[in-house]
């Protein structure tokens, strides 16, 4: 099962220093979007949106996975390559490291923006 992931953070419109996470998962061409994650950044949101993922391929019943985000540090840090170091991410690279465990096969792939279907949904949802 392919699954495309992105996170992103933008401003609260009551308080611009403020950011609020949202999320979307792109899996056999339906998109699972989630708007408000609460208050985080945009690695915070990129590691929900993973998990997000990986819950949706476990529903699914998925064995062999490849999750495809656009997030060049969480790509690295799913995959083992990069150290993850912010104590505000540890819980997710923890949470990531037992979730995925549901699986047979795990594959991770970082792609462009402009080729992330899940980017592409959230950029939707805010036209400029």
């Amino acid at each position: 099962m392919t699954l495309y992931f992105d996170g992103g953070a933008r401003p609260d419109p009551q308080r611009r220093d403020l950011q609020r996470m949202e999320i979307a998962v792109v899996a056999h061409g339906h998109a699972y979007m989630l708007g408000n994650m609460g208050l985080g950044d945009n690695c915070t949101a990129e590691w929900l949106a993973l998990r997000y993922a990986a819950a949706i391929a476990e529903a699914a019943g998925a064995r062999d996975v490849l999750f495809i985000g656009d997030a060049r540090t969480i790509v690295e840090q799913a995959l083992g390559r990069w150290r993850c170091r912010s104590p505000q991410l540890l819980p997710h690279y923890a949470a990531w490291q037992e979730g995925k465990a549901a699986f047979d096969l795990v594959h991770v792939r970082h792609v462009p923006r402009s080729k992330n279907l899940a980017g592409i949904a959230l950029a939707r949802r805010h036209p400029r």
